[in-house]
């Protein structure tokens, strides 16, 4: 199937959200210095990121390019991807019995120039014991996933409830980028989706 769409992400979660939605793509993953800017706001890392890889993609393929960034954000403070078995498990344990913020921010290059927008979703975590947390790190999921967790893998169990957009805490707003890549002329659901709207 021919690609409508450069992903600049080799987020197989971020591929699979848009196969969803009957976006065939092309992936370009880029290089991007995730680090934040001293005194920047969650929001507004995501946003730069997600600017950022979308603009980097789009100078490796003429098709409109998506980037996009998730942040798991505790009390204010970003947590990142876990640098190994004890940090996930610090992490998880911040995390449990206790609400915290996802930010998914994403940006569209094409002819309606730079689209964006930036989600935000309250996670609320079940109380997570020292045996659960082990075994979820021994399953291998959580060691590269923002916040040590994924919640559409094993971690789902842990999370009691979500107040926003559930495929933007997986890793892409499809409400929004739905309505983005209708306005850069990208077809959704083989074109019978136009202007966030059914044709």
């Amino acid at each position: 199937m021919t690609a409508h769409l450069c992903l600049a992400s080799a987020s197989p979660r971020r591929r699979e959200l848009l196969d969803s939605i009957g976006v065939p793509v092309e992936v370009c993953p880029v290089d991007v210095d995730e680090t934040p800017l001293p005194g920047e706001a969650p929001a507004d890392y995501v946003a730069r990121l997600a600017r950022a890889k979308a603009q980097a993609g789009a100078r490796h393929s003429p098709l409109p390019t998506l980037g996009a960034d998730t942040a798991v954000v505790r009390d204010g403070e970003i947590l990142g991807k876990p640098r190994d078995r004890e940090h996930a498990a610090a992490m998880l344990r911040s995390l449990s019995g206790r609400d915290h913020e996802v930010l998914t921010a994403a940006a569209v290059t094409g002819p309606a120039g730079l689209l964006e927008a930036c989600v935000a979703s309250r996670v609320v975590m079940r109380t997570i014991d020292a045996a659960e947390i082990d075994a979820y790190w021994d399953s291998g999921e959580p060691a590269d996933k923002a916040g040590g967790y994924a919640i559409q893998g094993f971690a789902a169990v842990f999370v009691a409830c979500i107040e926003g957009s559930h495929s933007a805490v997986v890793g892409l707003p499809l409400f929004e980028v739905a309505a983005m890549l209708a306005r850069q002329g990208v077809p959704i659901w083989g074109g019978a989706f136009r202007d966030g709207a059914m044709s």
